[in-house]
């Protein structure tokens, strides 16, 4: 009963990850915003397409680098809602953004 849930393990992302740093030293590195559109069915119950944060972050991190003060939203957009509404709940889209620092070794 959990189709819109999205879990985020941090020892199974395949890149080092870390959700805060320092603030006194914030990392030095490159930002990056991937935005991903996952498409739930049935009022959220069952998930059709969900994003794959692994594959996300090892694409922006690539080889031989951490990602830092990495941040996930998920939100319900004036489009999304409109699509939810208009099938009457059987399509469910929602955006979810993962942001962060890419910190090269």
């Amino acid at each position: 009963m959990c189709g819109c849930a999205l879990t985020i393990d941090a020892t199974e992302l395949g890149v080092p990850t870390s959700l805060a740093e320092s603030a006194q030293a914030p990392p030095q590195g490159t930002p990056f915003k991937v935005t991903k559109h996952p498409v739930y069915l049935l009022w959220g119950l069952a998930g059709v397409s969900q994003p794959n944060a692994e594959e996300i972050l090892a694409g922006q991190a690539g080889t031989g680098a951490r990602i830092a003060n990495l941040r996930v939203k998920v939100r319900t957009r004036l489009p999304d809602l409109m699509i939810t509404v208009l099938t009457f709940g059987v399509i469910a889209p929602r955006s979810v953004t993962l942001e962060g620092v890419v910190v090269p070794h």
